[in-house]
């Protein structure tokens, strides 16, 4: 269940993810404390869900999805944290700005928020792409991320980059130009379909109500636009993760290193021990990369006993 240093608290942790039952059905909205507000940081404007007091944490959602995935996550924290839900640059409720779709820069976003909302340091929880702003915006602001939980994605030219990038599962990766978006425009459904059907342990655990939800989202204007430029930012990613490692060394903050078992497992934890020092890894069982959609009670637990 869980692999390398793993504290007595993880190892508790591992029992409570084996007994956590699957997901419900459906987007859970956020709680009635929330309030959402359109923030402007780094030449664009995010829209980030707000609520709670205590510590602060910062939830990044990936591909796929939107800040409305941390909804049951938001619901368990906000007991004694303030949450705080961006969309990232581009996707969701946010604006759509040209560019500036690097995670480097998206990290600056982030940044901007906090200091938007008078938090000083916070800590994070990412997931896919916002594990690659996530860990951008902790090289690059290390005294601003207390802990990190990092779920099920590698980060561009970290570890073996070079292998993943080469899998025939992620060809979505350099999928993207016009013709690529005329083919995706008034399809956006089954675009999506493709990413939950088969990144997913067992299809049917991703409902009609999420789904639609999800699709309605990346078929605003410039939505699908935007998601194929965070991808095609990776090789500029990859570039700038490893000058980030080079100048700053490992990341000390304590890291949760989240794999899904039918996805990249405890190679989730072996990835991020590239670019930090104290990971402890986690295996969420039943679960391909949809953590939050396929084993939400699990992945809900094992977040919150890491930061507690």
């Amino acid at each position: 269940m869980l692999k390398g240093s793993v504290s007595v608290l993880a190892a508790g942790l591992g029992l409570v993810i084996a007994l956590a039952p699957p997901a419900t059905a459906g987007v859970q909205p956020f709680p009635r404390e929330f309030h959402a507000q359109e923030i402007a940081t780094n030449g664009t404007t995010l829209y980030v869900r707000v609520g709670g007091h205590g510590p602060a944490v910062v939830l990044l959602h990936g591909f796929g999805d939107t800040g409305d995935m941390w909804a049951p996550v938001a619901a368990v924290l906000i007991k004694d944290h303030t949450v705080v839900v961006p969309d990232l640059r581009g996707m969701g409720l946010s604006a759509h700005p040209d560019g500036g779709y690097t995670k480097k820069n998206q990290a600056v976003d982030i940044a901007g928020v906090l200091d938007a909302l008078t938090i000083e340091k916070a800590d994070l929880v990412t997931h896919d792409i916002g594990n690659m702003v996530g860990y951008a915006l902790a090289a690059q602001y290390p005294s601003r991320v207390a802990r990190w939980v990092v779920m099920d994605a590698p980060l561009p030219g970290i570890g073996d980059w070079d292998t993943i990038v080469r899998d025939p599962r992620l060809w979505h990766f350099n999928f993207r130009g016009p013709d690529e978006e005329r083919l995706v425009a008034g399809r956006e459904r089954i675009y999506l379909d493709r990413f939950w059907n088969e990144l997913s342990a067992d299809p049917r655990s991703i409902d009609e109500a999420t789904r639609h939800h999800y699709a309605v989202l990346y078929a605003r204007p410039h939505a699908m636009h935007d998601a194929f430029e965070q991808f095609g930012a990776f090789t500029q990613d990859a570039i700038d993760n490893k000058l980030l490692l080079a100048k700053g060394g490992k990341l000390t903050m304590p890291v949760l290193a989240i794999g899904a078992e039918k996805s990249f497992n405890t190679a989730m934890a072996d990835d991020i021990r590239f670019v930090a020092s104290n990971v402890t890894g986690a295996v969420i069982p039943n679960s391909g990369h949809w953590l939050m959609e396929e084993q939400r009670a699990a992945t809900v637990a094992a977040i919150a006993a890491f930061l507690k």
